[in-house]
């Protein structure tokens, strides 16, 4: 079955200049707030178009896994899908600057980041023939863990939830190991002995009913780290202006919308965490001040190895 939807969605990216309906692959669920605010996005352009371009949200990696997202869309076996930017942090380091410890850990700080780093992610994409049509945040990272951790030297030795390479990083400098962990596998991964302890923001937490499986947690605040949703430009460029212009109006909203989503959501997951017997924690000084001393090794690193491009983000954020 999903041999065939892939079929059809490649058939139609081929003729796209007719096409009317997109397969759009999404990792996360459908309780996760980024994919109910893709889905609005999807019944926004559907309406703006009367129809004639009817975007179907495949969540959970139900079409492809996160990892493939990005390549199917650039191969027009889909044309449109969302994945987590830092991902690609291989392929150049400007992808995973949101997702350095401690460059950026509130929202206004966050904004101010990805005004700066926009421009420098639509080149990268555009020479391989996508166009990034918005992009959300998920809350500030916490620190998810059985018991309360009050230095970094409490998670030595621990499995570590890893999601990109920049967490392996983050875990292996705090003595513990990095193992790699998509969302929707992170409750069998607890269950099964192959993670002890994890960074990730409170909206993950929820979903995934983190108090199946630890005790603790504590809002580091850690980073901001961002969704990005990407259409293939070629199959953009064969819609017709009016049918471009109601994809790019819609995906301005989508943005401004998740955004928003993304501020209540930190509040409201958080609450959710206690109130299914969590507990909620502020980190010890000397836990932060370990913390900060390892954002501080990790963006020396990340300088050293970045492009100038990437380090013009940097720049441009600092300024």
């Amino acid at each position: 079955m999903k041999h065939a939807i892939v079929f059809a969605a490649a058939l139609a990216c081929a003729t796209s200049a007719s096409a009317q309906s997109w397969d759009m692959p999404t990792p996360y669920g459908d309780a996760t707030f980024h994919t109910q605010n893709i889905s609005q996005f999807a019944d926004d352009v559907r309406a703006a178009t009367d129809g004639a371009l009817d975007i179907t949200i495949h969540s959970a990696g139900s079409l492809f896994p996160h990892a493939e997202i990005k390549g199917a869309v650039r191969n027009r076996q889909v044309p449109i899908g969302e994945f987590f930017l830092s991902r690609l942090s291989n392929e150049d380091l400007a992808y995973g600057i949101d997702s350095q410890p401690f460059v950026a850990t509130s929202y206004d700080d966050a904004a101010t980041l990805w005004a700066a780093q926009k421009p420098v992610i639509t080149e990268l994409l555009a020479e391989q023939g996508l166009k990034p049509l918005f992009s959300v945040p998920w809350p500030a990272q916490g620190l998810y863990t059985n018991g309360e951790i009050e230095s970094v030297a409490d998670l030595n030795g621990l499995r570590f939830r890893a999601y990109n390479a920049a967490l392996e990083e983050f875990a292996t400098l705090a003595g513990a190991a990095p193992v790699q962990i998509e969302a929707s596998d992170i409750p069998q991964a607890f269950a099964t002995g192959q993670v002890a302890a994890m960074i990730t923001s409170p909206s993950t937490g929820v979903n995934s009913t983190a108090w199946d499986f630890v005790t603790h947690y504590s809002p580091i605040n850690a980073w901001v780290p961002k969704n990005i949703v990407v259409v293939n430009q070629r199959v953009f460029d064969g819609l017709d202006a009016d049918t471009q212009a109601a994809v790019l109006t819609a995906a301005e909203a989508a943005e401004a919308r998740g955004w928003e989503m993304s501020v209540a959501e930190a509040d409201s997951k958080t609450a959710a965490l206690a109130e299914n017997g969590i507990t909620v924690y502020e980190p010890s000084a000397q836990l932060v001040s370990d913390l900060e001393g390892i954002g501080k090794t990790m963006l020396e690193n990340w300088t050293a190895n970045a492009s100038d491009s990437a380090k013009s983000i940097l720049d441009a954020y600092s300024k």
